[in-house]
C-alpha cells in the first residue's frame, strides 16, 4: 500500500486530534508520524540543538513534558533532511505540525503544509476585522507573534494558559481576560491545545475560538479527497 500522509513535528506533540480528520479518507495504515526531538532526551537534545551564539531560538516540548529551547538554524537544517526523506519515500502530503518558525524547508513532489504560513493567512480572513485574543502556553512564545499575525487589521491580544501543566480555571482565566480587553474571537495557537480546550471556552464563554491543528488538518484533509 502506498504512503500517503506523513505527519512531521519538531518535538512531542500528540495527534489524537489530527487523525480523525485524515481517517475520513484514507486509512490509518497509509499515516505516519514522524517527530524529530519526541524520542530523545533532554540531554540528547541539548547536546545535538542547543543554541549557538546569535542563532535564533525555537520553543518546544520534550517527551518528559518540558519546554526548551533550542536553534532554529540547526532544527530547520535537521527537519530538511526528513522532508527529503519522506519525499523519497513517496508520502503525497507531509504536515508540518509545528506552530514555531522553520526556515528553508520545501519538498521536491510532495505537497508539504507548513502551519506557519497556512494559519495566519486563514485566520485572517476568517476573522475579517474582528478583534483576536491569542492564547498560548508560555510568555517567551509571544515574541515569535508579531510578525506572524501582521495580516491582521488589528493587533492580537495575548493571555497565558499552559494546556500541559495548566489547569481548564487557567484556561477560561486567559479568555475573560481576553474578552475583557476587547477580543470577540479567540485563537489557541500551540499544538498542545486540544479540541476539548476549544469546547471549554466556547460552553463557557460563549465565544467563537479556533484551533490551529484543526484548521490545518482540515485543509490536509481537503487534499485527501
Amino acid at each position: 500500500m502506498k504512503p500517503t500522509v506523513a505527519i512531521l513535528t519538531v518535538g512531542k506533540v500528540s495527534v489524537s486530534e489530527v487523525l480523525p480528520f485524515l481517517t475520513e479518507h484514507i486509512s490509518e495504515q497509509q499515516i505516519s508520524q514522524v517527530s524529530l526531538l519526541g524520542n530523545l532526551s533532554p540531554d540528547e537534545v541539548r547536546h545535538q540543538f542547543s543554541l549557538s551564539p546569535g542563532e535564533e531560538s525555537l520553543l518546544t516540548l520534550l517527551a518528559d513534558n518540558t519546554i526548551t529551547s533550542v536553534g532554529r538554524d540547526k532544527i530547520s537544517i535537521a527537519m530538511q533532511g526528513i522532508i527529503e526523506q519522506l519525499d523519497n519515500q513517496g508520502y503525497e502530503v507531509i504536515l508540518l505540525m509545528s506552530t514555531m518558525p522553520l526556515t528553508g524547508l520545501s519538498a521536491r513532489n510532495a505537497i508539504l503544509l507548513e502551519p506557519e504560513r497556512i494559519i495566519p493567512p486563514l485566520v485572517a480572513s476568517i476573522v475579517d476585522g474582528h478583534q483576536v485574543g491569542i492564547i498560548l502556553p508560555v510568555a517567551d512564545m509571544i515574541k515569535f507573534q508579531e510578525l506572524k499575525w501582521r495580516k491582521l487589521t488589528h493587533p492580537p491580544l495575548y493571555a497565558l494558559a499552559n494546556p500541559v501543566h495548566g489547569n481548564e480555571a487557567d484556561l477560561l482565566e486567559a479568555g475573560r481576560k481576553l474578552m475583557a480587553e476587547g477580543a470577540d474571537v479567540l485563537v489557541l495557537d500551540c499544538l498542545g491545545y486540544h479540541q476539548k480546550h476549544r469546547d471549554l471556552l466556547q460552553k463557557q464563554l460563549d465565544v467563537p475560538v479556533l484551533l490551529s491543528n484543526v484548521l490545518v488538518a482540515r485543509l490536509a484533509a481537503e487534499l485527501l479527497i
